[in-house]
């Protein structure tokens, strides 16, 4: 990659950065919720629905072993790979509940799963090489794929497909220089879980490519609500060994701020993952793998304390899908798992749609300052995650929350308020 052309500020400053930094977008998500805590510290009335993240605290036995790890004095760095009992459980929960047979010198225990992801794509991946990425897709992915020198190819999955990736899509996107395929199932933004069936067809398609690994972003693996099942890629015929299995502890355990993911693979990627780590960060937080160990240690599921946040999350997930089914305009599909829907919204944002007395609406991320404007409720464009047509609500929030929520959304986007041209 050419150097970029230097630059300099009047006091003859360089300011040149790395052109794969320079070229990178800001996280969408992280900027309205940051948008959206600013409007709240001003003193505005604003219901942030942007942040992937549970509205519920720890569970309690978690919280008393991170404090225990702090009386205990487990106040120190770890291996960098992670705690011997950590990685261990980890395995453990893996062959019991995945299906999937590791050694604890193949898994990897990072600060959080956004890091397992990113160690795995810098791992895998060299300049020219691309990294296979359904639409609607999170965030993160395709940044991280650029900042590893490798070429997002964007493949989409319709809301008629489920929001799903086909192996008639797959197989026509892959190329000599197809590396990575990443799967999120339960998926963040969409919702979308696939059967074992629709894997086992992408499989088929995967073994045809001798280079092609699976990156399986599986953080959302408990929160599925049925009829739907969460299964492992990995645990596929044939799919071990190419496999990079990233898990974590944010989501279904509540555990945003304990900062803990961890990376399962084949040993040579493990290893690669753990090297990168150990020029980085190093280990992650001794007091969370302590905690984490417990966690893990709460039964099959996350145990009695995390299905009752489920039972919550599924309660919520059918009261949005409703109340948002029944406004004039918006199409939208049930999730089956996570914590989010993703309505498509045309009708309120396009060429010649105006919202009266705001202005032009050509588009979602206008759409979603008009509703953060008008109805003080702060949601991400779905252009942020390759769906220009629709945003993301993640209805991890009370139900009161939600209903004032969907109080205000309705009312924003009433017929009356909108005309098109």
């Amino acid at each position: 990659m050419a150097a970029a052309a230097p630059s300099s500020t009047a006091a003859g400053v360089d300011t040149t950065l790395n052109p794969r930094v320079a070229s990178l977008k800001p996280s969408k998500t992280m900027a309205l919720t940051d948008l959206a805590t600013k409007l709240k510290e001003e003193g505005a009335d604003i219901i942030g629905l942007a942040a992937g993240e549970p509205d519920f605290d720890t569970p309690g036995p978690i919280i008393e072993a991170g404090i225990e790890a702090l009386r205990l004095g487990y106040t120190r760095y770890t291996p960098n790979t992670g705690t011997s009992a950590l990685r261990k459980a980890i395995c453990a929960k893996l062959e019991s509940e995945n299906g999937l047979s590791y050694s604890p010198e193949e898994v990897v225990v990072s600060n959080g799963a956004k890091q397992c992801i990113w160690q795995a794509l810098l791992a895998t991946c060299s300049e020219g090489d691309e990294v296979i990425i359904p639409a609607p897709y999170w965030v993160s992915y395709p940044e991280m794929a650029r900042l590893a020198g490798a070429a997002p190819v964007i493949v989409d999955a319709t809301p008629e497909e489920g929001f799903k990736l086909t192996p008639d899509r797959l197989r026509a996107a892959l190329t000599p220089a197809s590396r990575l395929l990443i799967l999120c199932t339960p998926s963040n933004p969409t919702g979308a879980v696939y059967t074992r069936e629709e894997l086992e067809a992408l499989a088929v398609v995967v073994a045809e490519h001798p280079r092609l690994l699976v990156l399986s972003d599986e953080i959302y693996e408990y929160i599925v609500y049925p009829p739907a099942q969460h299964h492992s890629f990995g645990a596929l015929p044939g799919m071990f060994e190419r496999t990079l299995t990233v898990n974590g502890f944010s989501k279904a355990y509540a555990m945003t701020g304990w900062r803990l993911g961890y990376l399962a693979a084949p040993h040579h990627f493990a290893k690669a993952a753990a090297v990168i780590q150990s020029q980085s960060t190093s280990g992650a937080s001794s007091i969370a793998q302590h905690a984490a160990v417990t966690a893990l240690g709460m039964g099959p599921g996350g145990g009695p304390l995390v299905q009752q946040m489920i039972a919550a999350f599924e309660q919520r997930r059918d009261f949005v899908t409703q109340r948002l089914q029944q406004i004039p305009g918006v199409k939208l599909a049930p999730p089956q798992g996570a914590f989010y829907v993703m309505p498509e919204v045309s009708a309120f944002a396009g060429p010649g749609i105006e919202a009266k007395g705001f202005g032009p609406v050509p588009d979602v991320d206008t759409l979603c300052r008009y509703l953060i404007e008008r109805a003080n409720v702060a949601l991400v464009p779905g252009d942020a995650f390759g769906a220009p047509t629709c945003i993301r609500i993640s209805y991890a929030a009370s139900m009161e929350t939600l209903g004032t929520a969907l109080d205000r959304i309705a009312a924003a986007l009433a017929p009356d308020n909108f005309t098109h041209s």
